[in-house]
């Protein structure tokens, strides 16, 4: 039996570039993200954490849990119309521009999937979790994450093989 530690606030950071790749792929834009990891950090970092496993595994359910939050917030407001983000395309920190595109449109491929089958893929193969750590992340079994994982991989491959 695993026992509680407490989450330690100066190491958290390591995890940023994971939290951030997973929170790219569950949102739209680079800014979602960006919001989505810093609100995540400001509610863990509210008060002390008890945590149980480890700690990287914690924070991944708390942003899924935060993201979920603000979209059942969202849900309940009128709809805007989305701006096109081509800032990530030009310029920016990237080197290359092709594997700056190519990520863009793998990264709209994994936001075009429904929500169960883009949570299993952004747990596994964007935040590098284990099945069964994606499984606690998303409160779901083991065999589930597989299946949808598998559907999930099948329907990103066949749109980005459509282009």
């Amino acid at each position: 039996m695993q026992t509680p530690h407490r989450l330690d606030p100066e190491l958290i950071g390591e995890f940023l570039p994971r939290l951030y790749r997973a929170a790219r792929a569950w949102t739209r834009t680079r800014e979602e993200a960006e919001d989505l990891v810093q609100e995540t950090f400001a509610l863990v970092l509210a008060r002390p954490r008890l945590v149980l496993g480890d700690d990287f595994g914690y924070l991944m359910r708390a942003m899924h849990n935060t993201l979920a939050s603000q979209r059942r917030s969202a849900s309940r407001r009128p709809v805007s119309v989305e701006l096109t983000d081509n800032v990530e395309l030009v310029g920016g920190d990237r080197d290359d521009p092709a594997d700056a595109t190519e990520n863009a449109e793998v990264f709209a491929a994994i936001s075009e999937l429904p929500v169960e089958f883009r949570d299993a893929l952004v747990a596994v193969d964007v935040a590098g979790l284990s099945y069964r750590e994606a499984a606690r992340v998303l409160d779901v079994p083991e065999g589930t994450v597989t299946s949808r994982l598998f559907r999930a991989r099948d329907r990103v491959s066949r749109r980005l093989g459509e282009r």
